[in-house]
Formats: structure tokens, C-alpha cells, sequence
């Protein structure tokens, strides 16, 4: 019987959350959850997958959470990440 062989990679896991996520639900709902999407469509999205990423999970309070990247590629994902907090 042959031996199954599992690939293992070393990767890091990225959590990002939104400042003020609560007062902005409580201010307009639909449209916060709206203008999430959107920005992880247009920007979180095309930068993950630039870097060799993938979105893993999605969570309610934490909207891109639970990214996995090859390490080397997180680190250099980093600073781009970054620059999109306010």
C-alpha cells in the first residue's frame, strides 16, 4: 500500500478589523455593510491575491478575517495592508 504524502506550507494568518465597525452599523447598517464589500472587492481582494493569498472566512464584526498568505508573501503584503487604514 503507497504511502500518502501531505504538502505542508508555512503561512501566516491575517486578521484585519474596521475602526468604528459598531458606531457605523449603528448609524446605517445597510450602508456600512455595503461600502465593506465594496472595499474588500475593490481593494483587500486584488491585494490578497497579488500576494499569492486567499480569503479563508469571512465574520459579521470582523469582515476580512482569517486571511492565510505564504509567510514571505504576508510580510511583503504588509505595509500595502496598511496603508489603507485611516
Amino acid at each position: 500500500m503507497a504511502a500518502v504524502r501531505a504538502e505542508r506550507r508555512l503561512a501566516a494568518i491575517l486578521a484585519a478589523d474596521v475602526v468604528g465597525y459598531s458606531a457605523l452599523m449603528e448609524r446605517d447598517e445597510d450602508r456600512t455593510l455595503a461600502r465593506l464589500k465594496v472595499h474588500r472587492r475593490e481593494f483587500i481582494e486584488p491585494l490578497i491575491a497579488e500576494y499569492q493569498g486567499r480569503i479563508v472566512k469571512l465574520m459579521a464584526n470582523v469582515p476580512n478575517s482569517a486571511t492565510l498568505l505564504p509567510i514571505c508573501s504576508r510580510i511583503a503584503c504588509r505595509p500595502a495592508l496598511r496603508s489603507m487604514s485611516p
